[in-house]
């Protein structure tokens, strides 16, 4: 995952000089416009190439642009912040994030830091604290990046360690969403947009923790939930299967058969019935 990583490492050309890539996600366009405008940039090799108000703006942005470091708010309309944060570490963990927010949670910050941000600041931020968490970002980037085989031990282990625990997080919180909502018509992508990566990172993600896809995952929770189901006689198996959210009879009884080796009415005379 780490050396598959580095083709999100870009920078900008700033009149022949190579720039780290700054985006700015806080839906106070005050904060926004502040930090674009008062903080030197320049003077630590970096540039502003993009900004956004909301993390679903956000997310949609840093995949398009590529930044090398962010500054982000976590307490945002449309937005888990956690999650967010996990989905990028997860996805692009060379990626430097450091939260600046207004929310005052020791708990909340303690996770943070545990899944890779760089620094977790509290609103209102003073420069000197803005320029040093700009600083630690560039530095840590120049430490990933001026040589793959430079990278020390101790620098390679922490970055596969904040990986490993925002990869965890995302993947619980996928389970999760799919046992809220396994009754609706619910698609990988669905899910991986509430996760806030990729459709192709979440499947990876799902099969490496798992041992099995979304729609594997899915029928099982939807089966299960069918065979507690099946144990009351007055519910017909047509109406079973559309209350979990399988759309027609003959793809409930096809997965019902591969996974239980005999039919719906099967299980409920034989197995339940004993």
């Amino acid at each position: 995952m780490l050396a598959q990583s580095r083709s999100f490492f870009t920078v900008s050309k700033n009149g022949g000089h190579a720039m780290y890539k700054a985006m700015i996600i806080d839906d106070e366009p005050i904060i926004v416009q502040g930090l674009s405008r008062s903080v030197p940039w320049e003077k630590y090799n970096c540039e502003v190439v993009g900004t956004a108000n909301d993390g679903v703006e956000g997310k949609r942005l840093i995949e398009e642009l590529k930044p090398n470091l962010i500054f982000l708010d976590i307490c945002m309309p449309e937005m888990d912040g956690l999650t967010m944060v996990a989905g990028l570490k997860s996805e692009f963990p060379d990626l430097e994030v450091s939260i600046l927010t207004g929310f005052r949670d020791f708990d909340y910050a303690q996770k943070a830091i545990r899944l890779g941000v760089t620094r977790f600041m509290l609103k209102p931020s003073n420069m000197e604290e803005l320029e040093e968490a700009i600083q630690t970002m560039t530095d840590n980037l120049k430490a990933k990046h001026i040589d793959a085989g430079e990278q020390s031990v101790m620098e390679e282990e922490q970055a596969e360690e904040h990986e490993s625990i925002a990869s965890s997080f995302i993947v619980k919180n996928a389970l999760q969403y799919i046992e809220e909502n396994y009754t609706q018509k619910l698609k990988l992508a669905d899910v991986a947009e509430k996760a806030y990566v990729s459709q192709w990172h979440l499947s990876k993600l799902l099969n490496r923790h798992t041992g099995q896809n979304f729609s594997e995952i899915l029928n099982n929770v939807r089966i299960e939930k069918a065979k507690e189901l099946l144990k009351d006689p007055s519910l017909r198996i047509g109406d079973i299967a559309e209350s979990v959210g399988f759309m027609d009879m003959a793809h409930f009884s096809r997965v019902f058969k591969k996974q239980m080796g005999i039919s719906a009415n099967e299980y409920r005379n034989t197995v339940l019935g004993k």
